[in-house]
Protein backbone atom coordinates (compact mmCIF):
# COMPACT_ATOMS: atom_id res chain seq x y z
CA UNK A 1 0.00 0.00 0.00
CA UNK A 2 2.57 2.42 0.92
CA UNK A 3 4.80 2.29 -2.60
CA UNK A 4 1.19 2.85 -4.24
CA UNK A 5 1.35 6.50 -2.56
CA UNK A 6 2.99 9.28 -4.19
CA UNK A 7 5.67 10.42 -2.55
CA UNK A 8 4.22 14.29 -2.68
CA UNK A 9 0.83 12.64 -0.94
CA UNK A 10 2.72 11.12 2.40
CA UNK A 11 2.35 14.03 4.55
CA UNK A 12 5.37 13.52 6.62
CA UNK A 13 7.43 13.34 3.22
CA UNK A 14 5.45 16.54 1.99
CA UNK A 15 6.02 19.16 5.37
CA UNK A 16 10.07 17.58 4.49
CA UNK A 17 10.46 18.57 1.55
CA UNK A 18 9.38 22.24 1.85
CA UNK A 19 11.21 22.57 4.96
CA UNK A 20 14.30 21.65 2.39
CA UNK A 21 12.87 23.94 -0.34
CA UNK A 22 12.67 26.97 2.10
CA UNK A 23 16.06 26.54 3.78
CA UNK A 24 17.91 25.90 0.83
CA UNK A 25 16.68 28.63 -0.51
CA UNK A 26 17.86 30.91 2.03
CA UNK A 27 21.10 29.19 2.11
CA UNK A 28 21.63 29.43 -1.92
CA UNK A 29 21.13 33.83 -1.02
CA UNK A 30 23.50 33.47 1.63
CA UNK A 31 26.37 31.60 -0.09
CA UNK A 32 26.34 34.95 -2.41
CA UNK A 33 25.65 37.55 0.29
CA UNK A 34 27.65 36.16 3.08
CA UNK A 35 30.95 36.62 1.19
CA UNK A 36 30.23 40.08 -0.31
CA UNK A 37 29.43 41.27 3.09
CA UNK A 38 32.99 39.64 4.31
CA UNK A 39 34.71 41.48 1.62
CA UNK A 40 32.63 44.74 2.38
CA UNK A 41 33.47 44.53 5.82
CA UNK A 42 36.95 43.32 5.86
CA UNK A 43 38.61 43.91 2.34
CA UNK A 44 40.19 41.29 2.88
CA UNK A 45 40.58 38.52 0.18
CA UNK A 46 41.67 36.09 3.09
CA UNK A 47 38.79 36.22 5.11
CA UNK A 48 37.01 35.93 2.28
CA UNK A 49 38.83 32.27 1.94
CA UNK A 50 38.22 31.66 5.38
CA UNK A 51 34.48 32.29 5.48
CA UNK A 52 34.36 29.45 2.80
CA UNK A 53 36.28 26.99 4.24
CA UNK A 54 33.88 27.44 7.50
CA UNK A 55 31.33 26.04 5.34
CA UNK A 56 32.94 22.34 5.19
CA UNK A 57 35.30 23.07 8.27
CA UNK A 58 32.17 21.76 10.55
CA UNK A 59 32.15 18.07 9.36
CA UNK A 60 35.66 17.72 10.07
CA UNK A 61 35.66 18.95 13.62
CA UNK A 62 31.98 17.50 14.28
CA UNK A 63 31.69 14.52 12.01
CA UNK A 64 31.71 11.91 14.46
CA UNK A 65 30.18 13.76 17.36
CA UNK A 66 27.29 15.08 15.11
CA UNK A 67 26.34 11.24 14.39
CA UNK A 68 26.60 10.10 17.87
CA UNK A 69 24.12 12.82 19.07
CA UNK A 70 21.42 12.13 16.29
CA UNK A 71 21.74 7.97 17.31
CA UNK A 72 21.35 8.86 20.89
CA UNK A 73 18.35 11.91 21.14
CA UNK A 74 15.24 12.17 19.39
CA UNK A 75 16.24 13.07 16.00
CA UNK A 76 12.96 15.36 15.03
CA UNK A 77 13.95 17.54 18.02
CA UNK A 78 17.43 18.04 17.06
CA UNK A 79 16.84 19.08 13.60
CA UNK A 80 13.98 21.63 15.20
CA UNK A 81 16.45 22.79 17.59
CA UNK A 82 18.78 23.14 15.26
CA UNK A 83 17.17 25.22 12.34
CA UNK A 84 16.03 27.53 15.34
CA UNK A 85 19.55 27.93 16.54
CA UNK A 86 20.51 28.58 13.03
CA UNK A 87 17.96 31.24 12.41
CA UNK A 88 18.98 33.05 15.57
CA UNK A 89 22.90 32.77 14.66
CA UNK A 90 22.00 34.07 10.98
CA UNK A 91 19.53 36.99 12.69
CA UNK A 92 22.88 38.10 14.60
CA UNK A 93 24.38 39.45 11.71
CA UNK A 94 21.75 42.20 10.71
CA UNK A 95 21.04 42.87 13.77
CA UNK A 96 25.27 43.67 14.53
CA UNK A 97 25.24 45.82 11.59
CA UNK A 98 22.01 47.90 12.19
CA UNK A 99 23.87 48.43 15.90
CA UNK A 100 27.13 49.11 13.99
CA UNK A 101 28.90 46.50 15.54
CA UNK A 102 29.64 43.73 12.82
CA UNK A 103 33.31 42.70 12.49
CA UNK A 104 34.99 40.19 10.14
CA UNK A 105 35.16 37.94 12.89
CA UNK A 106 31.77 37.82 13.85
CA UNK A 107 30.87 36.79 10.17
CA UNK A 108 33.65 34.13 10.48
CA UNK A 109 31.68 32.61 13.74
CA UNK A 110 28.65 32.93 12.39
CA UNK A 111 30.08 30.98 9.27
CA UNK A 112 31.41 28.45 11.23
CA UNK A 113 28.01 27.88 13.66
CA UNK A 114 25.97 28.09 10.78
CA UNK A 115 27.50 25.29 8.74
CA UNK A 116 28.06 23.21 12.10
CA UNK A 117 24.20 23.55 12.94
CA UNK A 118 23.70 22.83 9.87
CA UNK A 119 25.77 19.03 10.31
CA UNK A 120 23.36 18.23 13.33
CA UNK A 121 20.45 18.79 11.62
CA UNK A 122 21.76 16.40 8.58
CA UNK A 123 22.66 14.14 11.15
CA UNK A 124 19.26 13.28 11.87
CA UNK A 125 17.87 13.94 8.42
CA UNK A 126 19.47 10.24 7.42
CA UNK A 127 17.15 8.40 9.92
CA UNK A 128 14.66 10.35 9.49
CA UNK A 129 13.73 10.13 6.11
CA UNK A 130 14.30 6.49 6.11
CA UNK A 131 11.21 6.59 9.17
CA UNK A 132 8.85 8.39 6.53
CA UNK A 133 8.79 7.35 3.14
CA UNK A 134 10.54 3.38 3.98
CA UNK A 135 13.58 2.35 3.24
CA UNK A 136 12.09 0.76 -0.24
CA UNK A 137 11.33 4.30 -1.23
CA UNK A 138 14.99 6.28 -0.33
CA UNK A 139 16.51 6.22 -4.24
CA UNK A 140 12.98 8.54 -5.16
CA UNK A 141 13.37 10.05 -1.81
CA UNK A 142 16.42 11.36 -2.10
CA UNK A 143 16.67 12.09 -5.68
CA UNK A 144 13.57 14.51 -5.10
CA UNK A 145 15.34 16.35 -2.40
CA UNK A 146 18.45 16.73 -3.77
CA UNK A 147 16.96 17.91 -7.24
CA UNK A 148 14.97 20.00 -5.40
CA UNK A 149 17.70 21.48 -3.23
CA UNK A 150 19.79 22.06 -6.94
CA UNK A 151 16.36 24.06 -7.85
CA UNK A 152 16.69 26.01 -5.03
CA UNK A 153 19.86 26.63 -4.87
CA UNK A 154 19.77 28.00 -8.75
CA UNK A 155 17.10 30.01 -8.18
CA UNK A 156 18.44 31.47 -5.03
CA UNK A 157 22.18 32.34 -6.58
CA UNK A 158 19.77 34.18 -9.29
CA UNK A 159 18.39 36.14 -6.69
CA UNK A 160 20.98 37.10 -4.55
CA UNK A 161 22.22 39.87 -6.90
CA UNK A 162 19.00 41.85 -6.98
CA UNK A 163 18.20 41.03 -3.21
CA UNK A 164 21.98 42.55 -1.98
CA UNK A 165 20.62 45.55 -4.09
CA UNK A 166 17.29 45.88 -2.56
CA UNK A 167 18.21 44.77 1.40
CA UNK A 168 22.43 45.39 1.44
CA UNK A 169 24.23 41.60 2.02
CA UNK A 170 23.11 41.89 5.84
CA UNK A 171 20.13 42.44 5.15
CA UNK A 172 19.46 39.30 2.85
CA UNK A 173 21.04 36.98 5.41
CA UNK A 174 17.88 38.14 7.60
CA UNK A 175 15.56 35.66 4.52
CA UNK A 176 17.86 33.32 5.45
CA UNK A 177 17.15 33.28 9.02
CA UNK A 178 13.29 33.55 8.82
CA UNK A 179 13.92 30.23 6.23
CA UNK A 180 15.25 28.31 8.95
CA UNK A 181 12.58 29.35 11.28
CA UNK A 182 10.37 28.39 8.54
CA UNK A 183 11.71 24.93 7.96
CA UNK A 184 11.80 24.31 12.12
CA UNK A 185 7.92 24.51 11.55
CA UNK A 186 7.37 22.10 8.77
CA UNK A 187 9.80 19.93 10.60
CA UNK A 188 7.83 20.09 13.97
CA UNK A 189 4.73 19.50 11.58
CA UNK A 190 5.95 16.07 9.85
CA UNK A 191 4.30 13.47 11.96
CA UNK A 192 5.66 11.45 14.42
CA UNK A 193 4.98 7.99 13.15
CA UNK A 194 6.89 5.58 14.23
CA UNK A 195 9.13 7.78 16.47
CA UNK A 196 9.85 7.57 19.68
CA UNK A 197 11.87 9.63 22.02
CA UNK A 198 14.69 8.44 20.89
CA UNK A 199 14.18 8.81 17.24
CA UNK A 200 14.05 4.86 16.22
CA UNK A 201 10.89 2.34 15.60
CA UNK A 202 8.22 2.76 18.37
CA UNK A 203 7.86 -1.04 19.99
CA UNK A 204 4.13 0.15 21.07
CA UNK A 205 2.71 -2.98 18.85
CA UNK A 206 5.08 -5.84 20.47
CA UNK A 207 5.54 -5.41 24.61
CA UNK A 208 3.39 -2.79 24.97
CA UNK A 209 0.71 -4.59 23.19
CA UNK A 210 0.64 -7.56 25.91
CA UNK A 211 1.03 -5.02 28.83
CA UNK A 212 4.31 -5.56 29.33
CA UNK A 213 7.10 -2.38 29.40
CA UNK A 214 10.44 -3.65 27.77
CA UNK A 215 13.17 -1.89 29.36
CA UNK A 216 15.54 0.07 27.03
CA UNK A 217 18.80 -1.47 25.73
CA UNK A 218 21.63 -0.11 27.78
CA UNK A 219 23.54 2.75 26.05
CA UNK A 220 26.55 2.79 25.00
CA UNK A 221 29.31 5.15 26.06
CA UNK A 222 29.83 8.35 24.08
CA UNK A 223 33.44 7.30 23.40
CA UNK A 224 32.10 3.51 22.47
CA UNK A 225 29.03 4.56 20.61
CA UNK A 226 31.08 6.40 18.07
CA UNK A 227 33.72 3.45 17.61
CA UNK A 228 30.32 1.57 17.03
CA UNK A 229 29.36 3.34 13.69
CA UNK A 230 33.17 3.22 12.82
CA UNK A 231 33.39 -0.46 13.11
CA UNK A 232 30.00 -0.80 11.19
CA UNK A 233 31.67 1.14 7.81
CA UNK A 234 34.82 -0.52 8.13
CA UNK A 235 33.52 -4.12 8.29
CA UNK A 236 30.47 -3.56 5.47
CA UNK A 237 32.86 -4.51 2.80
CA UNK A 238 30.39 -3.02 0.10
CA UNK A 239 29.49 0.08 2.03
CA UNK A 240 33.03 0.94 2.77
CA UNK A 241 34.09 0.81 -1.03
CA UNK A 242 31.42 2.99 -2.17
CA UNK A 243 32.60 5.50 1.01
CA UNK A 244 36.21 5.68 -0.68
CA UNK A 245 33.99 6.36 -4.57
CA UNK A 246 31.86 8.92 -2.88
CA UNK A 247 34.76 10.56 -1.16
CA UNK A 248 36.56 10.39 -5.07
CA UNK A 249 33.83 11.43 -6.47
CA UNK A 250 33.36 14.60 -3.83
CA UNK A 251 36.87 15.52 -4.32
CA UNK A 252 36.35 15.51 -8.30
CA UNK A 253 33.10 17.99 -7.03
CA UNK A 254 35.83 20.39 -5.11
CA UNK A 255 38.15 20.72 -7.85
CA UNK A 256 35.14 21.34 -10.84
CA UNK A 257 33.72 24.14 -8.63
CA UNK A 258 37.11 25.48 -7.61
CA UNK A 259 38.60 26.04 -11.17
CA UNK A 260 35.34 26.26 -13.18
CA UNK A 261 35.96 29.97 -13.16
CA UNK A 262 39.68 29.67 -14.23
CA UNK A 263 39.03 26.97 -16.83
CA UNK A 264 36.34 29.31 -18.53
CA UNK A 265 39.16 32.46 -18.64
CA UNK A 266 42.10 30.22 -19.16
CA UNK A 267 40.76 27.54 -21.10
CA UNK A 268 37.35 28.67 -23.00
CA UNK A 269 38.21 32.41 -23.50
CA UNK A 270 35.52 34.04 -21.12
CA UNK A 271 36.82 36.83 -19.42
CA UNK A 272 35.63 39.08 -16.28
CA UNK A 273 32.08 39.51 -15.43
CA UNK A 274 30.85 37.56 -19.01
CA UNK A 275 27.72 36.01 -18.31
CA UNK A 276 28.55 32.62 -20.14
CA UNK A 277 30.17 31.95 -16.67
CA UNK A 278 27.02 31.46 -15.07
CA UNK A 279 25.97 29.63 -17.82
CA UNK A 280 28.58 27.15 -17.03
CA UNK A 281 27.34 27.15 -13.53
CA UNK A 282 24.00 26.47 -14.67
CA UNK A 283 24.95 23.66 -16.72
CA UNK A 284 26.68 21.57 -13.71
CA UNK A 285 23.74 22.41 -11.96
CA UNK A 286 21.10 21.66 -14.29
CA UNK A 287 23.05 18.13 -14.98
CA UNK A 288 22.06 17.54 -11.41
CA UNK A 289 18.56 17.93 -11.36
CA UNK A 290 18.29 15.29 -14.72
CA UNK A 291 20.49 12.91 -12.36
CA UNK A 292 18.36 13.16 -9.63
CA UNK A 293 15.49 12.07 -12.27
CA UNK A 294 17.39 9.78 -13.86
CA UNK A 295 18.28 7.97 -10.64
CA UNK A 296 14.99 6.42 -9.77
CA UNK A 297 14.99 4.53 -12.94
CA UNK A 298 18.38 3.49 -13.04
CA UNK A 299 17.82 1.77 -8.83
CA UNK A 300 14.69 0.09 -10.60
CA UNK A 301 17.07 -1.85 -12.90
CA UNK A 302 20.04 -2.10 -11.50
CA UNK A 303 21.19 -2.70 -7.62
CA UNK A 304 23.67 -0.08 -6.31
CA UNK A 305 26.90 -1.12 -6.78
CA UNK A 306 26.72 -2.79 -10.18
CA UNK A 307 25.16 0.79 -10.94
CA UNK A 308 28.11 2.51 -10.09
CA UNK A 309 30.49 -0.26 -13.11
CA UNK A 310 28.69 1.76 -16.06
CA UNK A 311 28.23 5.19 -14.24
CA UNK A 312 32.13 5.95 -13.26
CA UNK A 313 33.36 5.44 -16.63
CA UNK A 314 30.63 7.34 -18.13
CA UNK A 315 31.52 10.36 -15.78
CA UNK A 316 35.37 10.22 -16.50
CA UNK A 317 34.49 10.22 -20.39
CA UNK A 318 32.14 13.34 -19.96
CA UNK A 319 34.95 14.61 -17.88
CA UNK A 320 37.34 14.56 -20.44
CA UNK A 321 35.26 15.68 -22.76
CA UNK A 322 34.88 18.61 -20.76
CA UNK A 323 38.44 19.68 -20.41
CA UNK A 324 39.15 19.26 -24.16
CA UNK A 325 36.59 20.94 -25.40
CA UNK A 326 37.56 23.91 -27.94
CA UNK A 327 34.66 25.96 -27.54
CA UNK A 328 32.20 26.59 -24.03
CA UNK A 329 29.12 25.52 -25.46
CA UNK A 330 30.55 22.24 -25.65
CA UNK A 331 31.91 21.82 -22.61
CA UNK A 332 28.65 23.36 -21.16
CA UNK A 333 26.97 20.31 -22.69
CA UNK A 334 29.44 18.04 -21.60
CA UNK A 335 29.23 19.95 -17.98
CA UNK A 336 25.05 18.85 -17.73
CA UNK A 337 26.14 15.17 -18.42
CA UNK A 338 29.24 15.13 -16.29
CA UNK A 339 26.72 17.01 -13.48
CA UNK A 340 24.28 13.81 -14.21
CA UNK A 341 26.74 11.38 -13.48
CA UNK A 342 28.11 13.03 -10.76
CA UNK A 343 24.69 13.60 -8.91
CA UNK A 344 23.70 9.96 -9.51
CA UNK A 345 27.03 8.23 -7.68
CA UNK A 346 26.71 10.68 -4.91
CA UNK A 347 22.96 10.37 -4.34
CA UNK A 348 23.07 6.43 -5.41
CA UNK A 349 25.63 6.09 -2.37
CA UNK A 350 23.91 7.82 0.04
CA UNK A 351 20.78 5.22 -0.57
CA UNK A 352 22.54 2.11 -0.49
CA UNK A 353 24.31 3.59 2.98
CA UNK A 354 21.02 4.26 4.53
CA UNK A 355 19.49 1.07 3.04
CA UNK A 356 21.83 -0.86 4.76
CA UNK A 357 22.52 0.62 8.12
CA UNK A 358 20.58 -0.23 10.80
CA UNK A 359 18.30 2.46 12.05
CA UNK A 360 20.28 2.86 15.86
CA UNK A 361 23.39 3.65 13.49
CA UNK A 362 22.39 5.69 10.56
CA UNK A 363 23.21 9.03 12.07
CA UNK A 364 26.76 7.62 13.16
CA UNK A 365 27.76 5.99 9.81
CA UNK A 366 26.08 8.60 7.34
CA UNK A 367 27.43 11.72 8.50
CA UNK A 368 31.51 9.95 9.08
CA UNK A 369 30.88 8.89 5.53
CA UNK A 370 29.64 12.76 5.04
CA UNK A 371 32.78 13.78 6.96
CA UNK A 372 35.43 11.54 4.50
CA UNK A 373 33.32 12.97 1.63
CA UNK A 374 32.04 17.32 2.61
CA UNK A 375 34.71 17.52 4.66
CA UNK A 376 37.79 16.08 3.19
CA UNK A 377 37.43 15.35 -0.55
CA UNK A 378 35.76 18.64 -1.81
CA UNK A 379 38.19 20.81 0.18
CA UNK A 380 41.27 18.56 -0.94
CA UNK A 381 39.85 18.22 -4.29
CA UNK A 382 40.14 22.06 -5.03
CA UNK A 383 43.59 22.59 -3.28
CA UNK A 384 45.12 19.96 -5.34
CA UNK A 385 43.38 21.29 -8.53
CA UNK A 386 44.89 25.02 -7.91
CA UNK A 387 48.21 23.34 -7.65
CA UNK A 388 47.91 21.87 -10.59
CA UNK A 389 46.76 25.16 -11.93
CA UNK A 390 49.42 26.65 -10.77
CA UNK A 391 52.34 24.43 -12.06
CA UNK A 392 50.70 23.03 -15.27
CA UNK A 393 48.25 24.61 -16.60
CA UNK A 394 44.08 25.10 -15.85
CA UNK A 395 43.72 21.79 -17.76
CA UNK A 396 45.70 19.93 -15.91
CA UNK A 397 43.89 21.30 -12.65
CA UNK A 398 40.71 20.41 -14.60
CA UNK A 399 42.02 16.82 -15.34
CA UNK A 400 42.09 16.18 -12.06
CA UNK A 401 38.57 15.76 -11.26
CA UNK A 402 38.80 13.22 -14.27
CA UNK A 403 41.53 11.34 -12.47
CA UNK A 404 39.97 10.99 -9.60
CA UNK A 405 36.97 10.11 -11.26
CA UNK A 406 38.82 7.51 -13.17
CA UNK A 407 40.26 6.01 -10.38
CA UNK A 408 36.67 5.38 -8.67
CA UNK A 409 35.72 3.85 -11.66
CA UNK A 410 39.34 1.39 -11.13
CA UNK A 411 38.22 0.95 -7.95
CA UNK A 412 34.68 -0.30 -8.15
CA UNK A 413 35.65 -2.96 -11.63
CA UNK A 414 38.62 -4.26 -9.31
CA UNK A 415 36.03 -5.14 -6.85
CA UNK A 416 33.54 -6.36 -9.08
CA UNK A 417 36.44 -8.69 -10.89
CA UNK A 418 37.39 -10.60 -7.70
CA UNK A 419 33.94 -11.44 -7.06
CA UNK A 420 33.19 -12.78 -10.47
CA UNK A 421 37.02 -14.84 -9.78
CA UNK A 422 35.41 -16.39 -6.51
CA UNK A 423 32.80 -17.09 -8.26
Amino acid sequence: MKKSVPLRRVPGFRHFWMSRAASGLGSAVTAVALPVLTFQQTHSPLMVSLVAACGTLPYVVFGLIAGAVADRTDRRRLMIVSDWLNAACLASVPLASALGMLTGGHLLVVAFASAGLGLFFDAGVYGVVPDIVGKERLAAANSSLQGTETVVRIAGNALAGGLILVLRPAGTLALDALSFAVSALLVRAVSRGTYDTHGTHSTHGTAAAHGTTAPPPPRPAFTESVREGLRFLRRHPTLRVMTVVGTLQSFSGGAIVGQLVVFADRGLGIHGSDGRIGLLYMAWSAGGIGGSLLLPRLRRRFAAFPLLLGVLPAGALLGLAVVRAPDWRLAALALAAWGSAYLVVLVNTMTYSQEVTPDALQGRVNTTRRMLSSGLGVPLGALVASALTVRFGVRAGMSGAVVAVALAAAVVWSVQLRRWVRK
